[in-house]
């Protein structure tokens, strides 16, 4: 289970050209395409018990997801194929399809970012029918009968997280879009905190009202396509109909922390979800 891409970083965010709409949307997969969270279905059923002590201190922020995952994948069966299997069962959202299909049309930036384990996720977009997009994730490769992970998609001086989804944020707020974020939980915090538009659902919905931050609750990406459409035609209409983007504070990462950290501060408990069964 390796291809020669494996271990590359995310292609460089592209440019913005006159008359294409400044707007990235930028998808959570665990919780939100996948409609479980694909990674702790396979922790829970392979590692159990072993894994929630690990689980309950990622969510209550005393560790990264860095540190997390490479605490638990060498832990994983050697043999891939029941975890393959596992992650394949998971049900998906099928109107993501038609959704990326139609940001692709109307020439706006559709990018998967996760921070979970990756290997699943390109495999599942095949099988929902979404045409080639970006997947910005860590690497797990079952080389030798054990499993590794990779993060050529974390911060370069942070350590914290295991895809820095706040990077790609930036990187397409640089480039003129204002970023559209969609997702569903607490590994969307720092994607979520410097993102000009939040789509939320249960527990990101949790997360942007303690911490104060503007959303939009969603259920499907069939409604999430009609509001594209709806601010597509507005924006072409008139161009100020799209929010401004505002730069934020930065809230984690080196200019806060400092280099080299892997785990947060130490924050206050947050609410603690429910395993998968």
């Amino acid at each position: 289970m390796r291809t020669d891409s494996d271990d590359l970083p995310a292609p460089p965010v592209p440019p913005l050209r006159p008359g294409q709409p400044p707007i990235a949307l930028l998808v959570d997969y665990d919780g939100t395409i996948a409609t479980t969270d694909v990674a702790d279905t396979i922790l829970y059923r392979f590692i159990g018990e072993r894994y929630r002590a690990d689980d309950e201190a990622y969510d209550a922020g005393a560790v990264g997801s860095r540190t997390l995952y490479t605490s638990q994948v060498d832990l994983l069966p050697g043999d891939p194929a029941p975890v393959v299997a596992l992650a394949e069962a998971q049900p998906h959202d099928q109107s993501f399809a038609s959704f990326a299909r139609r940001a692709l049309e109307l020439e706006i930036p559709i990018e998967v970012v996760s921070d979970g384990f990756g290997f699943y996720i390109e495999p599942a977009l095949r099988r929902l029918g979404v045409p080639p997009i970006p997947v910005i994730c860590a690497r797990t490769q079952f080389d030798g009968g054990r499993a590794r992970m990779t993060f050529p998609n974390g911060h370069p001086d942070c350590l914290v997280c295991g895809t820095c989804k706040r990077q790609r944020v930036l990187g397409h707020q640089a480039a003129g879009r204002i970023v559209v974020f969609i997702g569903d939980g607490e590994s969307d915090r720092y994607a979520a905190a410097y993102s000009d538009v939040i789509f939320a659902k249960r527990d990101l919905i949790a997360l942007c009202r303690s911490e104060g931050w503007p959303f939009q609750p969603w259920e499907d990406f069939d409604g999430l396509k009609a509001w594209l459409d709806e601010t597509v035609a507005a924006w072409r209409s008139d161009p100020t109909t799209l929010p401004r983007h505002s730069p934020r504070p930065f809230i984690c990462g080196p200019e806060v922390w400092g280099p080299g950290r892997i785990n947060p501060p130490e924050s206050g408990r947050r609410a603690r979800k429910t395993p998968p069964a």
